[in-house]
């Protein structure tokens, strides 16, 4: 320790004397420079001032210049040091700074804010507040057909923006489209269950489709999207076989599709009947074997 500390110290000495000469050398200099140039009389007054301030530029050119000849080793020694600082602070803090970068790709492509309802990872719910380094959520759910809030309060690290896809349901804010999917068997009646389902639709929803085509229709212009028909339809799938699935699509105020749902749906089972799952057992009676009605062997 003593023997850094001395050789430390020598150091200082030598470059502090070197120092302390360049600055006598070029004071001694300009000082020389200044008092030939008072001694000229056949110069104007303007043109000795022009002289001197160029003079001093000069000196303090050279003053750097010296300088950084005299310590480029230990300044050298000294950057290498301050990027080995810099490179061990990056690495301690790369999370925050991921979350940080986070924070600043969600302001600059709003991907979401407060209110909106959103799902990211395995994560749904809707924001409840967002900072530099987190976002806090309301849970919805079980699942993504859920619209019930669970009471627990999700909280993510904002570096998630870079390694899961987001999802914002609310994105056109005060109305969007709902899906609801409706399971039959192939033994049921799908065409009236498609009926059925439109009129129930068009009477629960009937109140604010058109205040949904028009709002739709002023972001058409405001965010370049296209338009979608806002009118309740009804789409077919077969995702296996036995099996049809009704997709209604419905207009709905964007907090409140739950609501519209259970309307629609308890409107809809109020009036149509599924088919018989299972056929009806066949009743079998059993009658006891006695030993006289089993065949004796012969011999």
């Amino acid at each position: 320790m003593e023997e850094i500390l001395n050789t430390s110290t020598e150091l200082v000495m030598q470059y502090g004397l070197s120092t302390l000469i360049l600055v006598l050398i070029i004071i001694i200099i300009r000082m020389g420079i200044h008092h030939s140039l008072f001694q000229v009389s056949d110069l104007p007054v303007e043109s000795r001032r022009r002289w001197a301030v160029t003079i001093r530029n000069i000196m303090l050119v050279l003053f750097i210049l010296g300088i950084g000849f005299m310590w480029a080793p230990q300044i050298q020694t000294f950057a290498v040091s301050l990027l080995a600082i810099a490179l061990a602070l990056v690495l301690a803090t790369k999370e925050i700074i991921t979350c940080i970068s986070g924070s600043i790709v969600r302001m600059l492509t709003k991907a979401y804010t407060l209110g909106d309802r959103i799902e990211v990872g395995e994560i749904r719910g809707n924001v409840l507040d967002h900072n530099a380094l987190t976002t806090t959520i309301l849970e919805i759910g079980p699942g993504q057909t859920s619209h019930q809030y669970t009471g627990r309060a999700m909280v993510f690290p904002n570096s998630w923006i870079f390694q899961h896809a987001i999802t914002n349901e609310t994105y056109t804010k005060k109305f969007r489209l709902h899906i609801i999917t409706v399971p039959l068997s192939t033994d049921d009646n799908w065409k009236l269950a498609q009926q059925l389902l439109l009129n129930a639709a068009e009477e629960e929803a009937g109140p604010y489709i058109e205040e949904a085509r028009s709002y739709l229709k002023k972001l058409e212009g405001k965010q370049w999207l296209h338009a979608p028909s806002v009118e309740p339809r009804v789409t077919i799938q077969l995702p296996e076989p036995g099996r049809i699935d009704l997709l209604l699509r419905v207009p709905c105020p964007t907090q409140y599709p739950s609501r519209l749902e259970q309307a629609i749906l308890k409107k809809f089972l109020a009036e149509f009947q599924f088919a018989p799952r299972f056929a009806p057992a066949t009743n079998i009676i059993a009658y006891p074997l006695h030993s006289s009605d089993v065949p004796l062997s012969q011999n």
